[in-house]
C-alpha cells in the first residue's frame, strides 16, 4: 500500500484526474451499451427500420462535432470536454423519465449523443498530452484501460441489478446521468492550460487527406457493428438484456488487456500494421455474421455470433491508431484537436446514412436480409485494408509529400 501511495504522489495530478474521468465515463457507457437496444425494443416496440432510422438523430451530433468544437473553441479542450459530459448527463437522465413519445425520445437522444460525440475526439486529444517521448499509443492505452476497467465493474453490477433486483430502465439511466455529471465536475478541476491553445476554429489541410478517407471508411465500418451487430442478437437470435449485459461485461474484461496491448503495438510496429490487422480481422468477422446460421446448428450459431460481437466491439479500440497517426503527421500541434473533430464529422456523414441503407436492404430482403448487410461490411473491410497500405509517417511521410 505504501508503494502504491508513493507512486500516486509522484504521478501527475491531472493524469490521475483524467483517469477518474475515464472511469466515470465508462460507467455511463456501460449503461448505454448494455441497455439501449433492449430499452428501444421493449418500451417503444422498435422494428429494424425504426432502429436504423434512429441513427440519423443519434449520429447527427457527430456530423456537427466540428461546428460545436469551433463554436466553443475559446473555452479550450478541457472545458469543452466538461460541457460535453454535462450534455451527456442531461440526455441520459431524461432518457429514463420520458413518456411514450417518439419526438421527445428523438430530442433526448440528440442531446445525449451531442455530449458523447463532442467528447470522443477530446478524449484522445487530452490523453495524448500526458505522453512522453512520443509514446502516444502507450498513454492512450493506459487511459483506455482505466475506462475499460470501469466498464467491467459497472457492467457486472448492472447485470446483477437487472438479474436479481429487477431494476427499471429509469434507475439505470439515472445512474448513468450521475456518472457523466461527476465526470464533468472532475474535468473542471484539471489544469486547463495543459492542452495547446486553439487559434483556428477550422482546420482542413491537404496533408491530412488520407486521414479524412480513413475516417469515411471508419464511419461505414462503425455503423455496421454499432447498429446491426447487436440488433442481430436481439431481433434475429432473440437474446435478452441479461445476455447483452453479460456480453458487454466480457468485452470490458478483454478491453483491460487488449487496449494497452494495442497502444503498445501502435508505438512498436506502427499505425499501418495495426489498422491493417483490424481490417483483415473484421473481414472474417463479417463473413461469420452473415453465414453463422448456415454453417452451424442453432445454439452454436448463437455462440459464434456472440463471439463475433465480442471481437468486433473489442477491436473498436484500434481507433486510437488514427488519433496517433494524425498527431504524428500534424503540421502544427494545435491542428490535432480540430482535425480529430473534423474526422469525427466526416465519418458521421457516412454513418448517418449507412444504417438507413442497411436497414432498407435488410427489410426488403426478408428474414435473411441481414446477411447482405454484413457482406457489405466485408467489402468495406477490404477497402480499409487496402487504404491502410498508404500510411507513411516521419521521413517516409515527408517523401510522400
Amino acid at each position: 500500500m505504501k508503494t502504491i501511495a508513493a507512486k500516486l504522489k509522484e504521478t501527475d495530478r491531472d493524469f490521475l484526474l483524467f483517469l477518474l474521468v475515464g472511469i466515470l465515463v465508462g460507467i455511463g457507457q456501460s449503461i448505454d451499451g448494455s441497455t439501449l437496444n433492449n430499452f428501444l425494443k421493449e418500451k417503444f416496440d422498435f422494428l429494424i427500420m425504426q432502429r436504423t432510422l434512429l441513427e440519423i438523430p443519434r449520429e447527427m451530433p457527430g456530423l456537427l462535432a466540428f461546428l460545436f468544437t469551433a463554436f466553443l473553441f475559446a473555452l479550450g479542450d478541457i472545458w469543452i470536454a466538461a460541457v460535453a459530459n454535462l450534455a451527456a448527463a442531461v440526455g441520459m437522465f431524461l432518457l429514463g423519465i420520458i413518456p411514450y413519445n417518439y419526438f421527445i425520445m428523438l430530442l433526448v437522444v440528440f442531446i445525449y449523443s451531442t455530449g458523447q460525440h463532442l467528447f470522443m475526439p477530446l478524449f484522445n486529444t487530452i490523453g495524448m498530452t500526458f505522453a512522453q517521448g512520443g509514446q502516444y499509443g502507450r498513454k492512450l492505452g493506459q487511459i483506455s484501460a482505466a475506462n475499460t476497467a470501469s466498464l467491467v465493474v459497472s457492467s457486472a453490477v448492472l447485470w446483477l441489478l437487472f438479474k436479481y433486483c429487477h431494476i427499471s430502465y429509469t434507475f439505470s439511466f439515472t445512474l448513468g446521468g450521475l456518472a457523466f455529471l461527476a465526470a464533468a465536475i472532475v474535468l473542471t478541476r484539471m489544469n486547463h492550460r495543459r492542452t495547446v491553445q486553439l487559434h483556428n476554429r477550422f482546420v482542413f489541410r491537404r496533408e491530412y487527406k488520407l486521414y479524412y478517407w480513413l475516417s469515411i471508411l471508419y464511419g461505414a465500418r462503425k455503423q455496421i457493428f454499432i447498429t446491426f451487430a447487436p440488433w442481430v442478437l436481439v431481433d434475429v437470435f432473440k437474446q435478452k438484456v441479461t445476455i447483452m449485459t453479460m456480453l458487454f461485461f466480457m468485452i470490458s474484461v478483454l478491453g483491460i488487456f487488449v487496449k494497452p496491448l494495442i497502444g503498445r503495438l501502435i508505438d512498436k510496429v506502427g499505425e499501418r500494421f495495426v489498422l491493417a490487422g483490424e481490417a483483415a480481422l473484421l473481414f472474417v468477422i463479417c463473413l461469420f455474421y452473415a453465414f453463422a446460421e448456415d454453417l452451424f446448428p442453432g445454439t452454436w450459431a448463437v455462440v459464434v455470433v456472440c463471439i463475433c460481437y465480442v471481437m468486433d466491439q473489442t477491436m473498436n479500440s484500434v481507433s486510437m491508431a488514427r488519433a496517433t497517426y494524425i498527431r504524428k503527421i500534424a503540421v502544427k500541434p494545435e491542428d490535432v484537436s480540430p482535425t480529430l473533430s473534423l474526422g469525427l464529422s466526416i465519418d458521421h456523414i457516412v454513418s448517418m446514412f449507412v444504417p438507413a441503407l442497411g436497414g432498407l436492404v435488410w427489410y426488403s430482403s426478408g428474414p435473411e436480409g441481414y446477411k447482405y448487410v454484413f457482406l457489405g461490411g466485408a467489402v468495406i473491410a477490404l477497402l480499409n485494408l487496402f487504404s491502410t497500405r498508404k500510411i507513411v509517417i516521419g521521413k517516409e511521410e515527408e517523401a510522400a509529400r
